[in-house]
This record gives structure tokens, C-alpha cells and sequence, in this order.
């Protein structure tokens, strides 16, 4: 198997102790949770200058170059995020994540962008150098466009493409750089769907990669290489960012798009798919679109943000008047979700018949703000949001016209994230608990850091497993499989950190445990960082 994927620092490597002491200074600073992490210095990381050598065989071999992720960091505070490679914004009509990668150490050539076209959602990554500085290195951009304006995406590509020509083409001594030197690559359905038209727009070679592969390449990068990025969520504890581990294998991944896929992963590019659902984030697009009204998927999160679903949702409560101690639930459990709704509506339509208003052909889901009640932890009940001033109609949502109604597009919105999300979260748990998986992790572009979702997913998987068990979220996480797609154009004599040739493995493990057990002094530790 191969060494080392993504971290690639010759000649100037450092060694493994180096390696290991600056790890565990670095986890320390993680597990503490102490705000946002600087970009580390030319001291404590150095820099490796990229020499026209090195220029010229990426630009022969474009793609062939490696990504040098030393010293990376999430920019989370950043108000000049470039979305072309100049560091000029477009006016793209694609939703940029602000949440970029810099790469501080990387130098070369990047001759690759990397996209994943799946059923909702077209997601791009590529690399750029940065705006208005000196400084070195660059950062992965990241970007999403609705499939349905797919040209949008590829009239942002094609922009890239010819910005890439600009910055790059003279480097190899030629007066134009031929435009096959850029590549794309392509996973998802889309790959395949949308593969001639790529190559006809972009004039570029295409290479698709298998979409479930990519997945597991892009989760493990994260897992592995960015700093804060994997976290655990609760209402108490909203972003945990957990401590990186050497014991990555096995886990769970629950990869949630237009469906939902359930990988077992038992090592580097071996898994399995051992489960689906089709009820995913497209079954509450679509169903919140004719409920609601609501035209994007966005909408339809800050609506459910506002919502009350106990005024839609059969409880416990409702039943039972109480709670159900004897088998452990409390009155705030949904019994049924939408299970209040024929009865309220059925009941609205009569009192407007007996008044002579609406019938049930004119009915309209009213938009009004819920009533606040106390947080509560039970399993399939979340705690209500602030209050929010954003009216429906702002959103898009049909205007109010019977402020009489039981419920509004708020509580519709919410009542079905939470079906739909605990149906996932039980399902997660049951696969996790068939295959012994501890470790589940929460990806793809239906969670988008919503805390509802997040808050959710998290909490079926604790009762559930009795509080052992926990979700893990990531903050790219409708990106793993474009950025897996992009670190796959790499040289094949290399792999990811923690994944070795049998040749290597027991060698690079005794330099690890040496480092352990021999700087173990604070001190020591700091003299050997520097």
C-alpha cells in the first residue's frame, strides 16, 4: 500500500519525533478548546521553497503534484475569502463556504479542481494562492451550486480554467500552456450524467472517480490531517472539537445527501456499503417545497429554526397526559410525527364551514411565531430555537391569511426534520450495533452545521446507545467526496498518514513509541519542537 498521501515535505522532512512531539503539543491545544488556532511559524513549521524544477514537472505532468498540508489550518474568520484564483470575487451564483482550508507550506503548481455532482448538489474544491499578500502557500476553496444550474458551475470552472492559463502558463518556458494541463476531477452521479457536457465546455480532460471511494479519502484527510475540524454537538456543548486519534478504524459513515448511504469502513479504501434510505435531505426538500412554499433548501432550515413541532407532532404528553415512566418516556417524546395535523385541520375546516369562511380547497398554512417552552433533551424532541423576526413571507413562504390556524410553515418545517433526522439516527445506530462500529461519523450537504440537525442525530444516537455511542460531525461535511476526488490525482507511491506498506509499518510504529516514551519532559518537548 502506499505511504504517505497528503503530507509530502522532501528533502526537508522532519523526523519522526519531531513529528510526534509537534502532534501532541497540538492536541493538547485542541482537547483544551481554546478558540481559533493562529497559522503556525516559519519556526515551529518551516517552510520547504518550491524550486522551477519541481515547477516544471508538475506543468509535464499536471496533477502529479503533492498536496502539502503541514502547518494547515481552518480560516474561521475571514473576509476577503477568494473564489477565483486571482483572489477576485465573480458574482458566481454558487454558495460559497467560507470555511477554506489554508495551506501555509504548499508551493506548487496545483494543474487540478475537483467536483461532486450529486442529485441536490454540485460541490467544487480547488486550489488558490492567496490575495493581496506575500506570503506563501495558498488555500482549497470551497464551493456548492444546485445540480439543476449545473451551467453555473461550469461557467465557475471554465473561469478557473482560464484563470489558471493566466497565472500558470508561461511557468514551463512556453508562450501557452495547453488547456488539457488543467484536469477535472469528477465523482457523484454527475460525473457520469454531466460527462461530455464538462469536456465539451471546459475543454479539459475529465477523470470520474468512484463517488463511495472518494467519500472515504475525503473523511479520512479530515480526520487525520485538519486540525478542529471533527467535532460532537450537544445543546450543553454545541462544537467539541475532538482530540485526533491514532486508532481511525473501524467506523461508521452515514452519508447523508438526496439519499442516505451507510458505509462500513474497516481500513484506508476498504469499506463497504452495508445500508441505505432514500428518505434523505431530498425527501425534505421536496416535501417542504409543496407544504410550504419555501424555494430553497436554506429557507427551508431557517424556517424549521422558528418552528414548534409539538403543534404538528402526536406526543407521549398527548396521549398519556403524562409521562410514560414504566418504559422510559417522557411527555415531550413524539409519538407520532404530523400525527396531530388531520385532527387540527379537520377541526379548523369545520369551524370555518360553521362560520361560513374557508373551506378545505382555500386553506393556507398560515406563517406565526411559536410559543417558547423549556428545553428539553429527550429523544426526538429538540429544545425551541431563539425567537426569530424573519417572517415567512421574506422567505418566500405564502403570506399568512388566518392568524386562527393551528400551525404554521415553521412548524411543519421542523416537525419533518425531526422525522426525517431521527429515522436516520436510529438507522445509524442500528447498522453501527449489527457491524460493532463505536465511531459514527455524520456527513454530506443535508446538514450543513444545523444545529437542529446536528442537535438531533446526536441525541437518538446517545439514547439509543445508552450514552455509549456518540456522533461525530465535520465542519466540511458536504464535502468529503470532492475532496477526496481531489487528492486522488496524486503520484501512486502515496498514501495517508497512519496507512503503510507491511514492510514499513512495524519500523515507523517503533520510531512513533520511541518518541513517546523518551520526550516526555514539557521542557524537552518544547526544545525538540523547535
Amino acid at each position: 500500500m502506499p505511504n504517505d498521501i497528503y503530507q509530502a515535505d522532501p528533502p526537508h522532512r522532519p523526523s519522526e519525533t519531531e513529528t510526534e512531539v509537534r502532534g501532541q503539543q497540538h492536541r493538547r491545544q485542541v482537547s483544551n478548546n481554546a478558540g481559533p488556532l493562529p497559522p503556525l511559524t516559519a519556526n515551529a513549521r518551516p517552510r520547504t521553497a518550491t524550486d522551477k524544477a519541481e515547477i516544471d514537472e508538475t506543468l509535464s505532468h499536471p496533477g502529479s503534484v503533492r498536496i502539502n498540508v503541514k502547518g494547515a489550518f481552518i480560516v474561521d474568520q475571514d473576509t476577503t475569502t477568494p473564489t477565483t484564483p486571482d483572489g477576485t470575487r465573480s458574482g458566481s451564483p454558487g454558495r460559497h463556504e467560507t470555511k477554506d482550508i489554508r495551506l501555509p507550506n504548499h508551493t506548487a503548481v496545483v494543474s487540478h479542481i475537483a467536483v461532486d455532482i450529486g442529485g441536490s448538489l454540485a460541490k467544487l474544491v480547488y486550489f488558490s494562492r492567496e490575495a493581496h499578500t506575500d506570503e506563501p502557500g495558498g488555500r482549497l476553496n470551497f464551493i456548492s451550486f444546485e445540480t439543476d444550474r449545473i451551467d453555473d458551475c461550469l461557467e465557475f470552472m471554465r473561469t478557473l480554467k482560464d484563470k489558471h492559463l493566466q497565472l500558470n502558463g508561461n511557468r514551463n518556458g512556453s508562450s501557452n500552456q495547453p488547456a488539457s494541463e488543467l484536469c477535472v476531477m469528477a465523482t457523484g452521479g454527475g460525473a457520469y450524467k454531466f460527462y461530455d457536457k464538462i469536456r465539451e465546455v471546459l475543454g479539459v480532460d475529465v477523470l470520474r472517480e468512484d463517488e463511495m471511494e472518494c467519500l472515504i479519502i475525503g473523511l479520512d484527510f479530515f480526520i487525520t490531517e485538519i486540525p478542529r475540524e471533527v467535532f460532537t454537538y450537544s445543546e450543553t456543548n454545541p462544537m467539541h472539537f475532538v482530540e485526533p486519534s491514532e486508532n481511525v478504524y473501524p467506523y461508521l459513515l452515514v452519508n447523508i445527501g438526496s439519499g442516505v448511504s451507510f458505509l462500513k469502513v474497516s481500513g484506508p479504501r476498504k469499506y463497504e456499503r452495508v445500508g441505505g434510505t432514500s428518505l434523505g435531505g431530498g425527501t425534505l426538500w421536496g416535501l417542504l417545497s409543496l407544504l410550504t412554499g419555501a424555494r430553497t433548501f436554506d429557507e427551508m432550515l431557517q424556517l424549521a429554526s422558528r418552528g414548534d413541532n409539538s403543534k404538528v407532532d402526536m406526543l407521549v404528553g398527548d396521549i398519556y397526559g403524562t409521562d410514560y415512566g414504566k418504559i422510559g418516556l417522557k411527555s415531550t417524546t413524539i409519538a407520532s410525527s404530523f400525527g396531530k395535523v388531520f385532527r387540527k385541520k379537520r377541526q379548523a375546516e369545520q369551524e370555518a364551514e360553521d362560520s361560513g369562511g374557508q373551506r378545505h380547497k382555500d386553506y393556507q398554512v398560515p406563517d406565526q411565531q411559536p410559543s417558547h417552552q423549556q428545553p428539553d433533551h429527550q429523544l426526538l424532541h429538540c429544545a425551541n430555537p431563539p425567537h426569530d423576526d424573519t417572517s415567512a413571507q421574506e422567505l418566500g413562504v405564502p403570506p399568512t391569511h388566518d392568524e386562527s390556524r393551528p400551525f404554521t410553515a415553521a412548524d411543519i418545517s421542523v416537525s419533518l426534520l425531526y422525522a426525517i433526522s431521527n429515522n436516520i439516527g436510529q438507522i445509524a445506530f442500528l447498522q453501527s450495533q449489527i457491524h460493532g462500529l463505536s465511531h459514527i461519523y455524520f456527513g454530506g450537504s443535508f446538514i450543513r452545521g444545523h444545529p437542529q440537525t446536528m442537535n438531533t442525530l446526536s441525541y437518538a444516537i446517545k439514547f439509543w446507545s445508552k450514552g455509549a455511542k456518540q456522533a461525530y460531525f465535520l465542519r466540511h461535511e458536504g464535502y468529503l467526496g470532492a475532496v477526496g476526488a481531489f487528492l486522488k490525482r496524486q503520484p501512486k507511491n502515496w498514501g495517508r498518514r497512519g496507512s503503510f506498506d507491511e514492510a514499513v509499518a512495524g519500523v515507523r510504529m517503533g520510531l512513533r513509541l520511541r518518541a513517546r516514551t523518551t520526550v516526555r519532559d514539557p521542557k524537552e518537548e518544547s526544545a525538540a519542537a523547535e
